[in-house]
Formats: structure tokens, C-alpha cells, sequence
């Protein structure tokens, strides 16, 4: 990786411009920069879910969740550089499946409501699917591997059936939307 950062306030974004990880300067505003500052963002929330209280299992997948998240957002501050290996979509996908055998079949939308781990995860979830359509728009534009579009389209899915495990811990349930269409059709039946 590149040079770690010895001070923090330098002074050379000044003009619109930041460093990436090659010593490369662009714009602020240019894709990559971006699609960096998602995950940064998305890191940060999961560092606030990480407040909560939350069973060992989930609190151990977020802190790796971090992990990897370090390693995308390194991944994408360096071009053409792999730091997030497949191996980390892969366990995403197996706390998919664990987390989501817990649960009963979804019979209507939820909103991303309920107890305020499960809020917090819901914002991450909805951060996650804008970093990934950050990383999207990258790949529009420059080579990006397929591993951090994966990682965060995962992710999102992850912290979906999370925020509903977290509304579960204790007792509790998903809070439904109320649909005018299935209040029509309870009327009826």
C-alpha cells in the first residue's frame, strides 16, 4: 500500500484535488473519490451499529465487516491494486445463509424501523447500496475488479436480514408496512 499518513492536516486538497494511494492527485469530485468516501461513510456506520448492544456472533461479523471494508476502500484509493479477496464475498454469503435460516419468510415489506440496533443497520444498508452504486458508476469509467461490487451488494442483503435478526433479540419482531392494497383485501376476506 501506500504511504501511511504521518499528518493529518496537510493542506493539499485545498485546491479541489486528494491523493490517492499511486501519489496520484485527482478531483475531489471524479468518481473514485466517491465511491472511497461511500465506504468510508458506510464504515462509520457500522462503527455506530457496533454501539449497540448485539449478540457476540453479529457484533464479531461487523467488526470483520470493518475489516474488509478497509481493505475495499484501500482497494479503491489504489488503481488497479487488489486488497478485498473473494474469500470475503464468500463469507458474507454464508452469514447470509445462517442468519437468514433464524427467520420466518417475509409476507409483506418491512420498514426500516423496530428497535435502534435494527434502524442503525437499516442506514447502513441503504449507505452500503450507495456505495455500491458508487462503485458501479466507477467501473463505468475505469477497470474496477468485480470483487467490491459483489462485496457491497452482499453486504446491503446482509444488513437487511440483520436489522430483522436485531429486531428479534429480544422478542420482538419487524415492524410491517401497512399496504392500502392488503388492507383492502383483509376487509374483504
Amino acid at each position: 500500500m501506500g504511504k501511511r499518513l504521518t499528518q493529518i492536516a496537510t493542506r493539499t486538497g485545498d485546491d479541489g484535488t486528494t491523493g490517492l494511494g499511486d501519489n496520484t492527485r485527482v478531483s475531489k469530485h471524479s468518481p473514485r473519490p466517491h465511491a472511497m468516501g461511500d465506504v468510508d461513510e458506510l464504515n462509520s456506520h457500522i462503527g455506530l451499529l457496533l454501539c449497540e448492544p448485539l449478540p457476540a456472533d453479529v457484533r464479531a461479523l461487523l467488526v470483520e465487516v470493518q475489516h474488509q471494508l478497509f481493505n475495499l476502500g484501500g482497494e479503491l484509493s489504489i488503481p488497479g491494486f487488489e486488497l478485498l479477496k473473494d474469500e470475503a464475498v464468500l463469507q458474507l454469503d454464508q452469514a447470509l445463509a445462517t442468519h437468514n435460516a433464524q427467520l420466518p419468510r417475509l409476507q409483506e415489506f418491512i420498514l426500516p424501523a423496530g428497535t435502534r440496533a435494527a434502524a442503525q443497520a437499516h442506514v447502513c444498508r441503504t449507505v452500503a447500496r450507495r456505495a455500491e452504486r458508487a462503485v458501479v458508476a466507477l467501473g463505468a469509467q475505469e477497470a474496477v475488479r468485480e470483487a467490491p461490487r459483489h462485496y457491497l451488494n452482499r453486504l446491503s442483503d446482509l444488513l437487511f436480514v440483520l436489522a430483522r435478526v436485531l429486531n428479534r433479540m429480544d422478542g420482538g419482531d419487524d415492524v410491517y408496512w401497512k399496504s392500502e392494497r392488503l388492507a383492502r383485501q383483509d376487509a374483504t376476506e
